[in-house]
């Protein structure tokens, strides 16, 4: 898994959760104190999102952190790799 198949992962988990919660894009901007175009690209996998924006994210949701990665299995963490290279 690239580094960009992770954030799309990342920003595909929090689409996810933010449907099921029932938010729009801008009910969570605004949850977070971002634009509607910040949460975009998280959701696109278009930004790196910091810890502070996940932890935003959670309490907007309010679920725990941990809730956000369970995409991320051992399986799929093995499989991490930067600039090609397997880590």
């Amino acid at each position: 898994m690239t580094r960009e198949e992770a954030l799309k992962t990342l920003g595909r988990r929090i689409a996810d959760l933010r449907r099921e919660k029932g938010m729009t894009q801008e009910a969570l901007a605004e949850a977070m104190g971002v634009s509607r175009n910040h949460v975009a690209d998280i959701e696109l996998g278009a930004r790196n999102t910091g810890v502070w924006s996940l932890l935003l994210i959670c309490r907007a949701f309010e679920l725990p952190p941990a809730s956000l990665f369970q995409d991320f299995t051992p399986a799929a963490m093995r499989r991490l790799r930067y600039s090609g290279k397997q880590l």
